[in-house]
């Protein structure tokens, strides 16, 4: 049987755990896929529901919602998820995720595929918890409309006394490296060291990449990370995807 994972930073698997690779430990008899795209907001789910048929699953297990939460209750993030994410205003109201969501699960649906929703945890802070609730609310409102299976992660994994922190911010930066000056945008509750997502945009070909290492923080950590011909997409992974809950401060 092949199982289709779709969803964003949490199903692929860059914080750390990886839930789905636990999930192709223990089902080795199964073809696994994973179609986590981290950052990715509902509208991008949507878009990609072609990719995941074309795999031709038989069960897609979907985790939606944690970015839409994350936009809605943080307006500074609202530029990163418009430039990066495609949504108009930066965010969405409740109502109009979960129209689109359940256009996901629709179009899952016709595509002769069993679907398994999942809720997302949020442990950020209060607020972020909040609005990973309503966003939840009408994620699960959509999928017990189709009578689907519903597994909310929140309830094993979130915390009663999460603590208040920084609103998470995006500000944008124009230097990556000594003399390379690009295009990009940080988003990090403003702490050197302490941020939370990293996202590089409009770096270009029109010189040569640096020689030299691009030097970055990540978790509080320096990092280096050498940049050569054809790797302008390599370093924007390794950096927004593989280290999220860094910031980058050349």
């Amino acid at each position: 049987m092949k199982i289709a994972f779709l969803g964003a930073s949490l199903t692929e698997g860059v914080y750390g755990g990886n839930y789905v690779r636990a999930a192709a430990a223990r089902l080795p008899q199964h073809t696994i896929i994973n179609h986590g795209v981290g950052g990715n907001t509902v509208n991008k789910l949507r878009q990609r529901v072609e990719g995941v048929l074309e795999d031709a699953p038989d069960v897609c297990f979907v985790l939606p919602g944690s970015n839409d939460a994350l936009a809605y209750v943080f307006p500074a993030t609202r530029a990163y998820y418009k430039s990066q994410q495609e949504l108009p205003n930066g965010y969405l109201e409740p109502d109009d995720y979960g129209v689109i969501f359940r256009d996901i699960l629709t179009e899952l649906s016709l595509g002769h595929v069993l679907v398994l929703v999942g809720l997302p945890p949020m442990e950020y802070s209060p607020s972020a918890q909040a609005a990973m609730a309503l966003f939840n609310a009408k994620t699960r409102e959509s999928a017990e409309s189709f009578n689907m299976p519903i597994f909310d992660f929140g309830v094993h994994f979130n915390t009663p006394d999460v603590p208040e922190r920084p609103p998470w911010g995006c500000k944008p930066f124009s230097r990556l490296a000594i003399g390379s000056r690009r295009a990009g945008t940080i988003m990090t509750p403003s702490k050197r060291g302490a941020g939370i997502g990293i996202v590089l945009t409009g770096y270009t070909s029109r010189r040569p990449p640096p020689s030299k290492p691009v030097t970055c923080w990540l978790n509080g950590l320096k990092k280096r990370y050498k940049m050569g011909a054809g790797k302008t997409h390599a370093l924007h992974a390794d950096i927004s995807v593989n280290h999220p809950r860094g910031v980058v401060l050349i």
